[in-house]
């Protein structure tokens, strides 16, 4: 929303889709993953230190550095 991108109930337009978690996913938990794929970026919410995380860091995903995520400003 503070991208001008959501509308206010948080609904984004395609090509955009939000990353599904709990209310209260924090990233001591959970990872937030990328992977450029056909010239765009596809993301994934996921446990930190599971067997789905190494499957994904083995399968050239990348984890977003928190300070990275949000809005940057203009």
């Amino acid at each position: 929303m503070e991208a001008g991108i959501a509308t206010e109930d948080g609904q984004v337009p395609r090509p955009w889709l939000r990353i599904q978690g709990t209310d209260d996913a924090t990233t001591l938990w959970y990872a937030v993953m990328r992977r450029r794929e056909r010239g765009i970026f596809i993301g994934s919410l996921v446990f930190r230190h599971t067997p789905h995380h190494d499957l994904l860091l083995s399968r050239g995903w990348e984890e977003v550095p928190p300070d990275q995520i949000g809005v940057r400003p203009s």
